[in-house]
């Protein structure tokens, strides 16, 4: 025998199976990582205790100003992101929500994920010292070496103020001064042997983080000018670059007065 359902009870009994879907929906993990602004490093000063750029076989310049690189801090790869996070993440003006796989490469577990950024920091800073060392015309016949160190940092991201870095320890600005014209300048941008900057991701946080930190100019790949704009602090100059020398050149134009550009 079966008794016949009232509508509120059909409704009721219906409505289980959506309301089970849309909890599964909210706390199911997504593919997403939830960032925000992380931490930024001197890289003419020490970083937790080790100095960031060490030089021997050349003579090194005593600098002023801060040359700081920038950095997002973001959820683990094996992180449980849910609906709720990435909306909190969509909504909140210290934080972003950016596809998991343009944080971590897809597919790896954790390991190989700190591996994969350990390499490509190496291979940054392999780059970012040929670059520097090329714009100076200092080739490998120069007994020069270059370390940097930079503790719990991965990723390439850091590449662009390594190379101005050195390049302020060596030479300045080439009148005498320093290439931060004793301002704290900030960036961020992958550089390659040749002195071509390229773009990292993760600007409007970087900025955030720059100013933060005291930064007033903000060095940014010239591609990612956009970015960079939607959500720029106030009191923060942005400075688009595509190579090591437009940098250079533009830090000495905005110490000397001269045309710098902008995005």
């Amino acid at each position: 025998m079966f008794s016949r359902l009232t509508r509120p009870q059909a409704l009721a009994v219906c409505a289980l199976p959506v309301v089970a879907l849309i909890a599964t929906a909210v706390f199911a993990p997504l593919p997403f990582s939830v960032a925000q602004p992380g931490s930024t490093a001197n890289v003419l000063g020490s970083f937790k205790g080790s100095q960031v750029i060490t030089i021997s076989g050349a003579s090194v310049r005593r600098t002023t100003g801060q040359l700081r690189m920038t950095t997002i801090v973001a959820t683990g790869p094996d992180a449980h992101v849910s609906l709720g996070n990435v909306i909190d993440g969509w909504f909140a003006t210290d934080r972003a929500v950016m596809p998991r796989d343009a944080v971590y490469p897809s597919g790896n577990n954790v390991k190989e994920i700190e591996r994969h950024n350990a390499e490509q920091m190496k291979q940054s800073q392999d780059a970012a010292t040929r670059a520097a060392l090329g714009y100076l015309g200092l080739g490998k016949d120069k007994d020069i070496k270059v370390s940097l160190k930079l503790a719990d940092v991965g990723g390439p991201s850091a590449g662009l103020l390594f190379s101005l870095g050195i390049i302020d320890k060596l030479h300045g600005d080439g009148k005498g001064g320093d290439l931060s014209g004793g301002r704290t300048i900030a960036g961020t941008g992958t550089i390659s042997p040749d002195g071509t900057v390229g773009a990292v991701g993760g600007v409007s946080l970087k900025t955030r983080a720059a100013r933060r930190d005291g930064a007033s100019v903000f060095l940014v790949p010239k591609a990612e000018c956009t970015d960079a704009r939607a959500e720029l602090p106030e009191g923060l100059r942005l400075v688009p670059v595509t190579t090591l020398k437009g940098a250079v050149a533009a830090l000495t134009a905005l110490e000397h007065g001269g045309s710098v550009p902008s995005c």
